[in-house]
């Protein structure tokens, strides 16, 4: 017998298929529209609000040497304003910020290859930029299907220093390079503001051990532009599968069910709940994420972000049920990581779309390359795995993170970079 229904759960992505970026009233209608989804089965829900930092910002760039030229760019979120007459600088192509690209660009406005990650921010900042230039999109867009997408400068950056970012398409990155230039000017208005996100949380308590907790996790925010069905409407709708066949079946331990806001812009709606449900995460033996589902053409993954006996068990429980999957042990991007950090060792499920055949973080993430059937694939190796575990005789997983484990989510959060800074600043 199956434990889920792919129709229902594909008509229900089908309903929740729209730009709903964090903090936004379409992000808070679909976590309305989940809560309505549990409580026509019977299930209570809850919205849970929190925090998120947000901005309005006007921005623009000019080439001023050797030619002149303005092109249309996007301001990072929390970055700095420039005065109202804009900052003008000398350009530096920095490439991937390699100490090699960073000996001469103090006071300089510096372009870099995509998006800068903590260490290579770490380092421009160290080298003295005075502004910095990231890249968005491909060659091959067209200019109509090239979104710029709102960036925030986040927290992590931040630490190592603030000046004003903004992005461009890549094409116009080519040309300022391939055209020589010299001299640009960055003017950024940034105004920094508080938005509301939302967590969805539903509990149906153990028969057996009520004590003992297991919760499914799964974000329900997408990026600006996308319907985000692909990434991660899919997780959302399988999660609310698992709810129907536990409040239809009574688990032995407690089950909360966890669809987070705010996924997209740093994991913020699960930082959330490990901060707000602090006194119950001692209770929380294991974490089941699920992110990205649904393509056609396509593979399932398996993440174990904790002992190998798990990732052991799960290539066994595969190949007993006759379910594919490649299974590795390691970390997962998504809202695993803050359980991982307060201990609580995860799994994580998602669907891949082979090469060329799915779209993630733009315009093409819509319900045209997926299925019923591709998302019910994923959904009966979730709950395969999902009721014999928590409905186990004996709990059979250490709630403990490896060494390893917490190396690479240590690295993920940048820890050692975070604290060097806040070290230096005090």
């Amino acid at each position: 017998m199956k434990k889920f229904d792919e129709q229902r759960a594909f008509d229900l992505l089908g309903k929740i298929g729209f730009t709903r970026i964090a903090g936004s009233p379409e992000e808070l209608k679909v976590a309305e529209m989940l809560k309505a989804e549990c409580e026509s089965f019977g299930l209570q829900a809850e919205i849970e609000p929190f925090e998120i930092e947000s901005a309005v910002v006007e921005a623009q760039l000019e080439v001023l040497e050797p030619y002149q030229k303005t092109y249309t760019v996007r301001g990072y979120q929390c970055s700095e304003s420039t005065p109202p007459e804009g900052l003008t600088a000398e350009f530096a192509y920095v490439e991937n910020a390699l100490p090699a690209n960073l000996t001469d660009v103090r006071g300089k406005i510096v372009l870099g290859n995509g998006f800068l990650r903590v260490p290579q921010f770490r380092s421009v900042m160290k080298a003295g930029a005075a502004g910095i230039i990231t890249i968005d999109g491909s060659l091959r867009d067209k200019l109509e299907e090239t979104d710029l997408h709102q960036r925030k400068l986040r927290a992590a950056l931040r630490a190592f220093g603030n000046v004003p970012v903004v992005m461009i398409r890549t094409a116009d990155a080519m040309e300022i390079v391939a055209k020589g230039a010299k001299k640009v000017k960055i003017t950024l208005k940034n105004e920094n503001v508080k938005l509301t996100s939302h967590n969805v949380i539903a509990e149906i308590k153990g028969t057996e051990h009520p004590e003992e907790i297991i919760s499914f996790g799964a974000h329900y925010d997408s990026v600006e532009f996308s319907k985000g069905v692909y990434d991660n409407g899919a997780g959302s709708v399988i999660n609310m599968e698992a709810a129907r066949w536990f409040m239809a079946h009574p688990p032995k331990r407690t089950v909360k069910f966890c669809w987070y806001g705010s996924e997209e812009i740093g994991l913020e709606g699960s930082k959330a709940f490990v901060r707000d449900h602090k006194d119950e995460l001692k209770d929380h033996l294991f974490m089941i994420n699920v992110d990205v589902g649904g393509p056609v053409l396509g593979y399932d993954n398996v993440a174990v972000t904790a002992g190998e006996e798990l990732l052991h068990y799960v290539d066994y429980l595969l190949k007993i049920k006759g379910l594919a999957a490649a299974t590795r042990q390691g970390i997962y991007s998504s809202d695993s990581i803050p359980f991982a950090d307060s201990g609580v060792p995860a799994i994580n499920f998602s669907r891949d779309g082979a090469q060329g055949a799915s779209f993630i973080h733009n315009r093409f993430d819509t319900m045209a390359f997926l299925s019923a059937e591709a998302l019910g694939k994923t959904a009966e190796i979730v709950l395969e795995f999902a009721d014999t575990v928590i409905n186990a005789a004996v709990f059979p997983i250490e709630r403990k993170i490896p060494e390893n484990i917490r190396e690479d989510v240590d690295k993920y959060l940048y820890k050692k970079e975070l604290a060097e800074a806040k070290e230096k600043a005090e």
